[in-house]
């Protein structure tokens, strides 16, 4: 019963559909760990949603940045920006239950055994700060709010770059936006934790003062999944935890990429629908 972990898939779903043939992936069998950013960008948003909603308990599914914003738009009434390719979802005559389902994803996934062997996975990563106790009650934290029934007043206030480093004493949205801005946004850090929002590119591209988020020690040692960081190219160079990077820039005209998460190996894809 193979596990596979795939990075973002962000509407690129002919491949997405080639990568599971590739494997032999059998949902009746195999699981399917997916590091969000299911949709925007790339041509076929709608039908990687449907595509994964449908596989039903064989996928594990987070929510990234892209996942996050499309419920913004729908539910908290932000405005579409010029490279969305959101718009058939919000028409489609499913989209109500598509919405649904994707709201019920959760920020973290983790396969639930001892520290020594533990394998989690977030979007964008893990704040070294955060031990996996408190990052799982955080990421439980917002999941409840995106099911409760004030979801769309924090929808509404989802966006934004403060505050940039978590402290404990945070409350209200704030405390909700620095959650999320971590599991779905964070690249770059400094020591004390603080996070850079512009910063997207390779390593090089680093602000004075600032590292890659893997690149600091943390006291325990899970393996950590993510995805996010295109221009890594599914690589972490001198990280200081273990950790496998997924996204290989399938909509900027990479490849998808899925890893078996028994013995580390990786099957990729090349993009054939570049944006």
């Amino acid at each position: 019963m193979p596990t596979y972990a795939i990075g973002d898939l962000q509407g690129c779903h002919a491949e997405f559909v080639a990568l599971l043939e590739r494997l032999s992936f059998d949902p009746g069998r195999d699981t399917l760990w997916i590091a969000g950013d299911l949709v925007n960008r790339g041509p076929g948003s709608l039908a990687c949603l449907r595509e994964v909603a449908a596989l039903g308990d064989a996928a594990r599914v987070v929510l990234g940045n892209h996942d996050l914003h499309l419920l913004a738009v729908a539910r908290g009434g932000q405005g579409l920006k010029r490279k969305d390719t959101l718009a058939p979802i919000l028409e489609a005559p499913d989209a109500t239950a598509l919405l649904d389902w994707l709201q019920g994803c959760p920020l973290w996934v983790d396969d639930g055994r001892g520290t020594a062997d533990r394998t989690l996975m977030t979007h964008a990563g893990l704040l070294p700060h955060w031990g996996l106790d408190q990052a799982s009650a955080l990421a439980d934290e917002v999941a409840a709010c995106l099911r409760g029934e004030r979801a769309g007043e924090f929808l509404t206030q989802l966006y934004g770059n403060t505050p940039a480093r978590w402290r404990d004493d945070l409350t209200g949205v704030d405390r909700l936006r620095a959650i999320v801005n971590v599991f779905t946004r964070m690249r770059f850090i400094a020591a004390d934790g603080t996070l850079d929002f512009d910063a997207k590119e390779g390593l090089d591209s680093a602000p004075p003062g600032y590292a890659p988020w893997f690149r600091y020690a943390r006291d325990d040692d899970p393996r950590i999944l993510f995805g996010h960081w295109a221009a890594l190219e599914g690589q972490a160079p001198q990280a200081a935890v273990r950790v496998e990077a997924l996204d290989t820039g399938c909509v900027w005209g990479g490849s998808l990429t899925a890893l078996d998460l028994a013995d580390g190996t990786r099957v990729s894809v090349p993009c054939t629908t570049r944006r």
